[in-house]
């Protein structure tokens, strides 16, 4: 077998998709038939979809799995009835146990207190146009302008890559490094898997990829305290935060850094490929967008809901609780299709089409209440500078007729594996 050293970028990717692909179904129909007739189930829906667990609990506990807005809505807003530290046994055994996902009361809230700030717009703002913008057009997109073709999922793969590793403090000067950090990360989400006999060699990879990643993270860290740690990068700032007088050591920074490289990339890079299949697919919204770009946050927004890269998530009875008239018992497991919420007929006008002029309503593509996505801004900011890039860079972008059409698949980490584009 292969070591982990050798993984690549994109058979990393690659993997992941296949990892959590599940069963080639339509999804959708599926979703609109049980939030009319059985919006909530007692049974492991993604589980028979063959959707890898990341809970890595006994697999005979009980699940119920929840369809519609409202009722998903009620499970992520309450985390103390809901709760998420199963996902430290599974996914989070990855990470020392120390990944916020998992983590849940006061520990959830200290944590989160002292990362939050630096994850804020006014933050994130200062690195869109010192690092986020040059990068994406001087580094990616300006060398591809004459050859007026490309496959856009090649640049989607490694743009976020290379912004959320300039953003966490990694030199400018080390692009391969930074790539075999960015396919550790990825070989990580490929430990949980349904089959017994690929799980342990999966298991076994993903450890050791995240061993690889934290000493590599580590050094970082180390360096970055060593010179002052006066930069507007994360460990930087992560290395001067405090809240309510407690400051984080080495090892905290490292293991928070770590947990969060392996969405950091994964999640902008399946969302870019769905928010350009979706406008591609509609060039007169793609020639709205071009002409208005108080457009382009909308179309994220929309794109987000429709098609979400993270299409469910998982919580935990903390007491016996009803949902929607159904008994749960304490213990049990209950999977929020964010999929189908995002497009539940009660919650949203039209929910099947995908408008960007919809009146802005939450969605779960981040998640929601206490547990949502502490990066999101990061993420919606790097799409934005990559769509208003690529409508100023590439006149009367649209997709090459003599390629495939691209498809948005994949029960779980859902996006295009390949979007090809011609330009004038």
């Amino acid at each position: 077998m292969s070591s982990v050293k050798d993984v690549t970028l994109e058979s990393a990717f690659a993997g992941v998709a296949d990892n959590y692909r599940g069963e080639d179904v339509d999804l959708h129909a599926i979703y609109r038939e049980m939030r009319k007739n059985s919006p909530i189930i007692a049974e492991n829906f993604m589980g028979k979809l063959g959707v890898p667990n990341i809970a890595g609990l006994d697999p005979n506990r009980p699940t119920y799995t929840v369809f519609k807005y409202k009722d998903v809505m009620t499970v992520l807003r309450d985390a103390a009835n809901y709760t998420s530290g199963f996902i430290a046994e599974g996914l989070g055994a990855f990470f020392d146990g120390l990944i916020l996902t998992g983590m849940d009361g006061e520990a959830h809230k200290k944590a989160r207190g002292l990362l939050q700030p630096i994850f804020m717009p006014d933050v994130v703002n200062t690195w869109r146009d010192s690092k986020m913008d040059p990068i994406v057009r001087n580094e990616y997109l300006l060398p591809l302008v004459p050859k007026k073709k490309a496959d856009l999922m090649d640049f989607g793969l490694h743009f976020p890559i290379r912004l959320i590793y300039a953003l966490i403090g990694f030199p400018d000067d080390e692009p391969e490094k930074v790539e075999q950090y960015a396919a550790w990360a990825l070989a990580i989400l490929a430990g949980p898997q349904v089959d017994a006999e690929k799980a342990a060699i999966a298991r076994k990879a993903a450890m050791e990829a995240a061993q690889a990643l934290y000493d590599a993270v580590k050094e970082a860290v180390v360096a970055v305290r060593q010179r002052g740690a006066e930069g507007n990068d994360l460990i930087s700032r992560l290395i001067r935060a405090e809240y309510e007088g407690r400051k984080l050591d080495d090892h905290e920074i490292t293991t928070f850094v770590r947990s969060l490289l392996p969405a950091a990339g994964e999640t902008t890079t399946r969302t870019f490929g769905s928010l350009m299949v979706l406008l591609l697919e509609r060039p007169d919204v793609l020639d709205r967008v071009r002409k208005d770009r108080s457009l382009v946050g909308k179309a994220i927004d929309e794109a987000i809901r429709f098609e979400p890269v993270a299409t469910f998530k998982v919580r935990q009875a903390a007491q016996d609780l009803e949902l929607g008239g159904v008994r749960i018992p304490k213990g049990a497991m209950v999977q929020c299709i964010v999929s189908s919420a995002n497009r539940d007929e009660e919650a949203f006008e039209s929910s099947e089409e995908f408008d960007i002029d919809r009146k802005l309503k939450p969605s779960f593509g981040f998640g929601f209440g206490p547990h949502m996505c502490i990066g999101q801004f990061i993420a919606k900011t790097e799409l934005q500078v990559a769509l208003n890039a690529i409508l100023d860079l590439f006149p009367n972008i649209r997709l090459d007729p003599d390629e495939p059409k691209p498809r948005i698949t994949g029960a779980q980490l859902r996006g295009p594996h390949s979007v090809p584009v011609i330009w004038d």
